[in-house]
């Protein structure tokens, strides 16, 4: 009763939706988009439905492998004479009959709000875009084309991985489109994937995997080996939800799961935040800022042991910092990026584990020129405080810090990142995932970079676990910040027995804006508002950002081996080396 149901509901300009079951009428399901309007299914789009809805109207124009201008792609051979139950050319023809294509992918030249880019797209509805010579042929063709051009490539996947028909030749396209993948990084090209529904195989071991950012429709099917094939192999069942877009998403490996509507602008800002600049901005100057350079820079937030929160008249004025640094009304990097970033996209994952909520990246537009922006992630309150464990970092947070840091490095994008942890997060899973590790990387990394970074101090600073996103040109610190080797209470501990001496111990250890400033551990204090930072968070945006901008105006004469060079004497500095050398040779004399 219900397929005679569904059957003449189909004669009438009604389907029904394969996921809730629902009947939805076929004009107002096109106008969706496809995606069911009760359940926000995805349906499948056939390829010119998927170019139409992405790329600006009329600018697609396909090219071959070769060059030329020609209606499709060239024709594939049958290298293996390969034969199952019926023949592969046999299969071939009956493809391409069905589908007008002479093959599973297209490529060719396009424009997505007006920024031109390449774009090669997989038919799923051609032998379920399995990857053949001919496949591999346009993949690369159309990668060599965006190198050459200098343009983005977007890669579209939709397929059931390497075709079987042509044996190992197929195989070898993994290496082959990987391999032009490589040479588009090195040349800081942008590739963007947009996988669908369903990319497997050969496919995500391969060019749709490697993009520099990977986008992902909702209820995408995408991994490597089919559910089916994984449930009878490993006889278990598979966690709800297994290999689905939002499954990759938490477990890092897309950056983004994006709904078909949000689609075309999502690519577009990613298009125009990767545009190579071509200005240097003057430093921000706002009328009424407060003097960001220096130990004079401190405002009246400068904490003197008066009336900061939690600490009485007898704490030290090391521990008034610590107290207010540690204030939950602190702006957040969160909060920076929506106050000074005129756009940004967040980024996710560390494509090996999962992605780690105690650490924002993404790429952003901050006064007329592209950054990227990573930073640590409290929260306001105690149910984001806990999603985001409390800002302190697993592995997976440093590793998709070390994503975004080469990212920028690709791109020629500078670096600014926003500091505020009490320290890595010291549990079982982070051991076991290598935190050690981790953030050695990450500083090892940061401190190579070839492009200006800039860091900024904002509240806790606590120890490797902040110095990993702080091995920087230029480091600055706001004034009620403290930035330690080891908290207070821990110090106190473990050289006065208990946390008692916390306060005794924050004076110890030198750990304000103005001692390290004085040390020469900071290059500049940014001013608080009265009372500190949570007392006016808009008016601390705005004296972190005009920081931030001057430190990017004073290293933008610095070429890449400038800026590592001057990174490393920065660092190098911190230590007896010199004194020892003298030291031993007047010894040895």
């Amino acid at each position: 009763m219900t397929e005679t149901l569904t059957t003449a509901a189909e004669a009438t300009g009604w389907s029904r939706c394969p996921h809730c079951s629902a009947f939805l009428y076929a004009k107002r399901l096109d106008r969706n988009l496809k995606v069911c309007p009760e359940c926000q299914h995805h349906m499948r789009l056939t390829l010119d439905e998927r170019l139409d809805l992405t790329l600006d109207p009329g600018t697609f124009r396909m090219f071959a492998p070769g060059g030329a201008d020609i209606s499709g792609p060239q024709r594939a051979d049958d290298p293996l004479g390969f034969v199952d139950t019926k023949p592969y050319l046999e299969r071939l023809g009956s493809a391409r009959k069905r589908t007008g294509r002479d093959e599973a992918a297209v490529a060719g030249d396009a424009e997505i709000g007006g920024r031109p880019l390449v774009v090669a797209a997989l038919d799923f509805a051609f032998m379920g875009g399995s990857i053949g010579t001919v496949v591999g042929d346009v993949v690369v063709a159309a990668a060599a084309r965006a190198l050459d051009r200098r343009v983005p490539l977007l890669l579209i996947s939709a397929s059931g991985g390497a075709r079987m028909q042509q044996g190992c030749l197929s195989l070898m396209q993994l290496a082959r489109t990987s391999q032009e993948i490589a040479r588009l990084r090195e040349a800081g090209v942008l590739v963007i994937n947009l996988n669908t529904h369903p990319t497997f195989g050969g496919a995500t071991a391969s060019f749709s995997s490697l993009g520099d950012v990977v986008l992902a429709e909702p209820g995408s099917l995408i991994g490597f080996a089919g559910p089916q094939v994984i449930k009878q192999t490993i006889r278990e069942d598979l966690p709800r939800g297994f290999q689905t877009a939002e499954f990759l998403h938490e477990h890092g490996m897309t950056d983004l799961v994006v709904h078909r509507q949000s689609l075309k602008e999502t690519i577009h800002r990613l298009l125009m935040l990767h545009e190579p600049p071509s200005w240097i901005p003057e430093p921000r100057v706002r009328p009424g800022d407060a003097p960001v350079h220096g130990v004079q820079a401190r405002g009246d937030g400068g904490a003197h042991g008066d009336g900061a929160p939690g600490a009485d008249a007898s704490d030290s004025r090391a521990w008034t910092v610590v107290t207010r640094a540690r204030q939950v009304g602190r702006p957040t990097t969160l909060d920076y990026v929506r106050q000074m970033c005129e756009d940004f996209v967040e980024l996710h994952g560390d494509r090996v584990h999962g992605d780690d909520p105690a650490i924002v990246a993404g790429v952003g537009r901050f006064d007329g020129q592209n950054i990227v922006l990573i930073g640590h992630q409290k929260g306001h309150d105690t149910a984001e405080m806990v999603s985001r464990n409390f800002g302190m970092p697993h592995p997976e947070g440093y590793r998709k810090a070390i994503r975004l840091m080469r990212h920028a490095e690709r791109f020629g994008l500078p670096v600014v990142t926003l500091v505020d942890t009490a320290g890595a997060y010291p549990g079982l899973a982070a051991e076991e995932r290598g935190q050690g590790l981790a953030i050695a990387e990450c500083i090892t990394a940061m401190s190579r970079l070839r492009v200006p970074v800039v860091t900024v101090i904002t509240g806790e600073g606590g120890s490797g676990g902040a110095l990993a996103l702080a091995a920087a040109n230029r480091v600055l610190m706001l004034e009620n910040s403290y930035y330690s080797v080891i908290s207070p209470e821990g110090c106190s501990t473990i050289l006065w027995g208990s946390a008692a001496q916390a306060s005794t111990a924050a004076e110890a250890l030198r750990l304000t804006a103005d001692d390290l400033l004085e040390l020469g551990v900071i290059d500049d204090v940014v001013a608080e508002p009265a009372g500190g930072a949570h007392t006016d968070p808009i008016a601390t945006v705005d004296n972190v950002a005009a920081a931030i901008s001057a430190g990017l105006a004073e290293l933008s004469d610095l070429g890449s081996a400038d800026l590592v060079e001057q990174r490393y004497n920065r660092f190098r500095a911190f230590g007896r080396i010199d004194q020892t050398w003298h030291v031993l040779q007047e010894t040895a004399a």
